[in-house]
């Protein structure tokens, strides 16, 4: 881990003395197990001998070293993209918020919002993030916290957690729209943009997107109005030459937009259509969907034709999700559905960076140290996904057995694989999947340390780390 660690952050020259033991030391900290991944624990395990100088200077190195988080990320990118190609193109780009609970008042961007780990409004700090993704990988390229207004105008407290002079409070959809325009001038690879209700109900955000000339997969509310094949909007009325001239289209009671609910229900059987994604635990995910070229109702213009997607689930009593979408109308609707539904890649990110890495751990309150946090471990989960083709960080491990000869789904189910029973998380069993990579790198790098991060003996030291 410790070449693997240089890499991630050699970025320049001015950054070399990052390069000793502190970096290589957090990427440990990271991998290796344990309840926490905040500095006091990882302290622990990676310098038992001294560990009151190893804490202050992981926690010097992760709150106060002035390194920048986007070179960082930059060099994770150019490292892992390569690996992430190897099983396609890039076909999307992700745009979703994660939030972490918090208590108290004084760790930066803390505040009572809508939390996705609790499943209710709380008390917490969120974040939003940019994923580059295809139907096998996936990694978080941009990620910003998320500052709310109470924040953004308390200067006392912005001091103490040394967010930066510059930054002014901006929505969530507003950071989105820039971390797009970053990735636009960045010259990532273009995919479609994918988008929750959270953010795809946002008119102007879908208007600038457009603008940028992205397709994109939006979801949105029940409530949202559209323009339907049969229901267009009549035509502004005759200027009669004096005064401004009319652009506002007119509405009548023939003529009036309706909610994508109330369209969606009156669609005949015929419109509907089960269509499978992708390989769940034990069978192929499926679900019932309809189809139909709308147009969206805001302002008083006419926009153009989109896609609206409608998700009802057999059993549920009416549909249960909605996306508008720019994709192409020659789509087949295989493909349509496919593209829409890969946005669970994100969630996928989420869960490993939270349970495998230690993502919502960071016990500091600064701005800088939140950020340098995720940054390392976004970093040490680009490793694990850029050794998944072939495992080469240790000698002497690797999978064996009929399912792993040839190439793997990298995190999905393999075909023909069906464990028995229900298990919580099946790709655990996958030969390589991160959880399982974490595993084998943790016997390893077990090996190479004084104290075993499990039992805290001491290890004979025999089989040296290679990478």
């Amino acid at each position: 881990m410790n070449g693997a660690a240089r890499k991630i952050v050699a970025k320049s020259n001015n950054d070399a003395k990052l390069l000793g033991g502190p970096v290589r030391d957090y990427c440990l900290g990271l991998v290796l197990p344990g309840e926490r991944k905040s500095v006091e624990p990882m302290a622990s395990v990676t310098a038992p001998a001294r560990v009151a100088a190893q804490h202050q200077s992981l926690l010097h190195f992760v709150g106060q070293a002035p390194w920048s988080d986007e070179r960082v990320l930059g060099k994770v990118r150019e490292m892992v993209l390569p690996s992430i190609e190897r099983h396609g193109r890039i076909e999307a780009w992700i745009i979703d918020d994660t939030g972490y609970p918090k208590k108290g008042t004084h760790s930066v961007g803390v505040a009572r919002q809508y939390c996705g780990q609790l499943g209710k409004q709380d008390n917490c700090q969120a974040a939003v993030s940019l994923s580059i993704a295809n139907h096998q990988a996936s990694l978080p390229v941009n990620y910003r916290l998320y500052l709310p207004k109470d924040w953004a105008g308390d200067g006392a407290r912005r001091r103490k957690a040394g967010v930066p002079e510059e930054l002014i409070f901006k929505t969530k959809p507003e950071i989105a729209l820039e971390q797009i325009k970053w990735a636009c001038r960045t010259g990532l690879p273009k995919g479609v943009l994918l988008l929750d209700a959270g953010y795809g109900n946002n008119t102007a955000l879908r208007t600038a997107i457009s603008a940028l000339s992205l397709p994109y997969a939006a979801g949105i509310q029940p409530s949202t109005s559209v323009w339907a094949p049969d229901m267009m909007p009549l035509p502004p009325r005759r200027w009669s030459g004096r005064g401004r001239r009319p652009t506002r289209l007119r509405r009548d009671a023939r003529h009036k937009p309706v909610s994508v609910r109330t369209l969606a229900l009156s669609l005949p059987r015929r419109a509907w259509r089960t269509i499978g994604w992708r390989e769940g635990t034990s069978e192929r995910l499926s679900s019932r969907f309809a189809r139909l070229r709308a147009r969206a109702a805001h302002g008083g213009q006419l926009h153009a034709e989109e896609w609206l997607l409608v998700e009802w689930p057999k059993g549920e009593k009416e549909p249960t999700k909605y996306w508008l979408s720019t994709l192409p109308a020659d789509i087949t609707f295989e493909r349509l559905v496919d593209l829409t539904k890969l946005r669970w890649r994100i969630e996928r990110d989420y869960q490993e960076l939270k349970q495998e890495f230690g993502l919502g751990h960071y016990e500091g309150r600064g701005w800088r140290g939140i950020h340098h946090h995720a940054t390392l471990c976004i970093a040490a989960y680009g490793f694990l996904i850029s050794e998944t083709e072939v495992p080469r960080f240790i000698r002497g491990i690797s999978p064996s057995g009929p399912r792993a000869a040839g190439r793997l789904p990298q995190l999905g189910v393999p075909a023909g694989y069906r464990p028995r029973g229900a298990p919580t998380r099946p790709e655990r069993h996958i030969p390589n999947s991160i959880a399982t990579l974490r595993r084998r790198l943790i016997v390893a790098l077990a090996r190479s340390l004084p104290r075993c991060p499990c039992c805290a003996r001491k290890t004979a030291r025999t089989s040296p780390l290679i990478i």
